[in-house]
This record gives C-alpha cells, structure tokens and sequence, in this order.
C-alpha cells in the first residue's frame, strides 16, 4: 500500500470516529432542548423538531408561583461560586506549600494525598453525614461547601504542586533578597505565574455543584435549600408527575453558567496548555 493510500485511510478512520463521537454527543443535546420547546408536559408525542415550538417551559420555570427553579438556581451558583474561589485560594496555598518548602511530615503528606485519591468519596458519605450532624451543618448549603473543598483540596493541590515544581527557584531566591516575605512571593510572584493550572482548578471546581446529585441529595433536606440536580431530579420524580419537558428546559439552562465561566476562563485554559508543553 502506498503511502499516499495510507494517509487517506488514516485521516478516513479520525473523521469517521470523530463524526460517531459528534453523533453521540450532539443527538441527546439536541433531544434536550427539542423537547423543552414542545409545548407538551410529557415525553409522549414530543419531536427533535417540533412543529409548534414554545417557550412555555422557560416562561413556567421563572414566573410561575409553583416554581422553586430561581431558588435552586441562586443556591447552586452560591455554592458553586464560593467552592469554586475558596477551593482554588486554599489549593494554591497548600501547593505552595509543599512545593516550595521542606518541613516534618511532608513526604507523609504528599502519600495522604496520593492514597485520598485512589478512593470515591462515596466511602466517605456515612462519616459526612454523621459529622455534619455533630457540628448543626445538616441541611445547610454551608455544609455542602466545606465537603466540596475538603474533596478538592487532595487531587487538586497534587495537580498544582506539579505545576508550581516546574517554575525556577531563583524567583523566590530573588524576591527574598529585595525583602519580600513568603506571602508577597505567593500572591505577587508565583500566583500570577500559575494562573493557567488555577483556572483549570476554578472551573471544575465550578462544574461540579451543578453537575452533582448524589451529595446534595445526602445533606439537603429543605426544598428551599436544594441545589438544582437535586430540584430538577424532584420534579419529574413526584408521584403522577408528568414534568419531563421541564425538566429538559430546566436542564438545558443549567449549561449557561458553566459556559460563560469557561469562556471567561478560556484564554487561561489555553496558555496553560501551551506551557504544560514547554516546560520542563
């Protein structure tokens, strides 16, 4: 076979399993926001395209009396916002810290984290429900917080000291000649320098209320409380209802934050990537 031959079947496979991959992704999406235009409330009769298409679902959603998806909406973006910016302030410091300094106990430190991550927290769900009990944080968007950054802090701060290891100590060994103190070093020297890996750190850590059911679904028990996997999950799941184009509108708004967030990011994301290949 020629080489030329070979090329052409090469870039036939990438495009082929690229286009399967577009497909699987693209057709649920699509399903999704069909659905919350069908003037309908259930999945039965509803079409990819529907003929008369409505904004009734959104309208319901945001004006109706019965409606709790504003609450859910201002909680998860509480949550998100406050796990997003104290996680990344408190895994920067902690990657710092092991980066850059050598004190007792480190080496066990960095094993803590390494063995963090080899398990789910779901092992951890029974010991966080009782704790957050004992200390009153039961059913408090609070509670779910610190959960949230006490998860990041491991897998995260493992991530950024590998990052921080691959800046030059002489940019510290200099800042400390001019009289600067360990926290000017971080904030005005070092912190600027990592923000592409801290955004990456911001964003998941964004993503991840908004995403996750399983931990709200453990600590909340207010309606008023709820987070909208939690609130969506609840409205189509009560007895006779038949909510499911709601729950499509619902879940489709739930991509607007995560977007915005990500674009504001993006010019972060990608230079991060393009250090991440150069340095060594």
């Amino acid at each position: 076979m020629s080489k030329k031959k070979k090329n052409i079947l090469e870039m036939t496979a990438i495009y082929t399993i690229i286009g399967i991959m577009f497909v699987i992704i693209l057709y649920p999406l699509l399903w999704a926001v069909g659905v919350s235009l069908n003037p309908g409330t259930g999945l039965y009769g509803a079409k990819i395209i529907p003929e008369n298409w409505s904004l009734v679902h959104y309208e319901w959603l945001f004006f109706d009396a019965r409606s709790n998806y504003l609450v859910w909406y201002r909680n998860t973006l509480f949550v998100a916002i406050s796990v997003s910016f104290l996680a990344t302030f408190f895994v920067g410091i902690t990657a710092y810290a092991f980066s850059r300094y050598r004190f007792k106990g480190r080496k066990y430190g960095l094993y803590a984290f390494l063995l963090l991550q080899m398990f789910p927290i779901l092992m951890a769900m029974v010991a966080l429900y009782i704790l957050l009990n004992t200390v009153n944080l039961l059913d408090s968007l609070i509670g779910l917080i610190i959960i949230y950054i006490g998860g990041a802090i491991p897998m995260n701060a493992f991530l950024v000291k590998g990052y921080f290891d691959t800046l030059p100590r002489e940019l510290d060994e200099s800042a400390k000649i001019d009289g600067a103190g360990h926290f000017r070093i971080f904030f005005q020297i070092l912190l600027p320098l990592a923000k592409p890996i801290l955004a990456v750190v911001a964003l998941f850590n964004f993503m991840a209320p908004f995403m996750d059911f399983i931990l709200p679904r453990i600590v909340l028990r207010s309606p008023e409380n709820f987070t909208l996997a939690l609130g969506l999950f609840n409205m189509v799941n009560d007895q006779f209802a038949n909510t499911f184009t709601r729950f499509a509108a619902g879940s489709i708004l739930i991509a607007v934050p995560i977007a915005l967030v990500f674009l504001y990011l993006q010019k972060y994301l990608i230079s991060g990537l393009a250090s991440g290949a150069t340095k060594g």
